[in-house]
């Protein structure tokens, strides 16, 4: 059931340091330090909505998209780098939560699209603020609806509370549009046939008297089953 929440919208806390920058836009890289004043929590918060809404964004060299075939992160190990196409990234939300002009550290939360690379979006921040920065942490507190207060730590799972554990699929598919059918047509539904078209862009989850029994999406004049999840 993960492919029906992986695109959905992000929310991360991303702890960044200025005065610095890195060859991988984190802390993981060759790190340099920069002669540049901190830029003032003012002036953060004045760049902020600059870079909120529809941007187009560069992927950073160190990221797993591919090249060729190739990863860009085994080709900037190789010490190869490429040009990138801009991406359409969308960022809801820019928030400094901190910020420590001791130490230069700052503390951000951002809600934003899949596929938004958080580091770039800090490096070009601080870019435009005539600094540096790189990324020294990142947690990412929730996956559309999905958050991680419901989270447990893998240490604290044992055989006797994983099924307790256990997100319910219609809880996971929660976002989805959904169709009710009929006691026909769910044994059609669970057999993994095709159904009637129902009109709805996308996918959407199939129902019959408060059972969840499939995913389904539209293809052409018919309903096509996704995922079956009851026995036909």
């Amino acid at each position: 059931m993960s492919r029906y929440v992986m695109d959905l919208g992000k929310t991360y806390s991303a702890t960044a340091r200025f005065g610095a920058v890195s060859d991988t836009l984190d802390a993981e890289g060759g790190i340099t330090a920069l002669d540049t004043p901190p830029p003032p929590e003012s002036a953060i918060l004045e760049a902020l909505p600059d870079f909120t809404g529809d941007l187009l964004q560069v992927p950073p060299m160190a990221s797993a998209l591919k090249r060729g075939g190739t990863r860009l992160y085994d080709l900037h190990r190789r010490g190869i780098r490429v040009d990138r196409e801009p991406r359409l990234v969308t960022v809801n939300d820019f928030e400094l939560a901190s910020l420590d002009p001791a130490t230069e550290i700052a503390t951000f939360e951002i809600t934003c699209s899949s596929g938004t690379y958080v580091r770039t979006l800090i490096a070009d921040l601080a870019a435009r603020l005539g600094s540096g920065a790189y990324l020294t942490a990142l947690r990412r507190t929730s996956v559309g609806h999905l958050t991680v207060k419901d989270a447990m730590p893998p240490q604290n799972l044992t055989p006797e509370t994983l099924r307790d554990r256990i997100i319910p699929p219609l809880d996971v598919v929660a976002h989805l549009p959904s169709v009710s059918v009929s006691e026909v047509v769910r044994d059609l539904v669970c057999h993994g046939r095709p159904i009637k078209r129902r009109g709805i862009p996308g996918s959407y989850a199939v129902m019959c008297g408060g059972e969840f029994l499939a995913v389904y999406r539209d293809e052409e004049d018919q309903g096509l089953a996704e995922v079956v999840l009851c026995a036909g």
